[in-house]
């Protein structure tokens, strides 16, 4: 286990948290690799018949530990981007329904997780974004095919380019999200046990 995600498990339900809230639960290296032996396990295990992806406190997960990418070295980079790369397409691959409960703050990387998931379910705070640019980066994580597949090329640009959140109604209107909801993980849990 990390010490920054919890998993609960019931009745063919597994629901993961992200639980560093007081830095917008970012995807450390040590995340990432917890959550390639869960799904590794998962993708092994046919009791788990949904996969319930969520965060604690204000943010689903900010994406990438910048203090992390900021000390990689320029031969360092690429097996990093490989470690998020193929984590997303594993989650993709997972034979469970993968829903994400976005809960807050969905930027970067976390945003690559939600977009790698089946269903996107947002609480009315939730705000989405790929903030790269102006950090003078862009995610290496799947997210620069995923969005655009899911929200059209024209409206991925404008996020792309512009690194300006957007809202749950916003991503609602452009198919990012599923369905927008008060009360967050009781709509997941029903969404798990119908789809």
């Amino acid at each position: 286990m990390s010490e920054n995600v919890l998993i609960e498990t019931s009745d063919g339900i597994v629901i993961v948290r992200f639980t560093r809230p007081e830095r917008k639960n970012p995807l450390s290296r040590s995340v990432i690799e917890h959550l390639h032996a869960l799904a590794d396990a998962l993708a092994a295990d046919r009791s788990v018949e949904k996969v319930i992806l969520t965060g604690i406190g204000d943010a689903f997960a900010s994406g990438a530990n910048l203090h992390e990418i900021a000390a990689l070295s320029a031969e360092d980079a690429p097996e990093f981007a490989h470690l998020g790369q193929s984590l997303m397409q594993k989650i993709v691959e997972l034979p469970q329904i993968v829903i994400a409960a976005v809960n807050g703050h969905c930027f970067g990387g976390g945003l690559d997780l939600a977009l790698a998931c089946d269903a996107r379910i947002a609480s009315p705070n939730a705000r989405f974004a790929h903030p790269g640019a102006s950090l003078g980066i862009i995610t290496g994580w799947g997210g620069t095919q995923r969005l655009p597949r899911l929200v059209g090329e024209g409206n991925a640009l404008e996020m792309f380019f512009s690194a300006d959140p957007i809202s749950a109604e916003r991503a609602f209107a452009i198919g990012l999200v599923d369905e927008i909801s008060n009360d967050l993980l009781t709509s997941a849990l029903q969404c798990a046990r119908s789809v």
